[in-house]
């Protein structure tokens, strides 16, 4: 049962982009250690500004 808990709230985070900053991290040090990584507060206001800026196909 607690597996199946944790299975779900894995998968909802997926979809609401929860991971997405974590993911960001590890891509910049993997592949970009030479820059600096932006804090958390920085990624996501950059994210935000991108897809406003160029919205492409969502529903609202």
């Amino acid at each position: 049962m607690l597996r199946a808990i944790k299975s779900v709230r894995w998968y909802v985070g997926e979809l609401m982009g929860d991971h997405d900053y974590r993911k960001y991290v590890a891509h910049q040090r993997s592949h970009h250690p030479d820059h600096p990584v932006l804090s958390e507060r920085e990624y996501w206001k950059r994210r935000y500004a991108e897809q406003d800026a160029n919205p492409g196909a969502r529903c609202c």
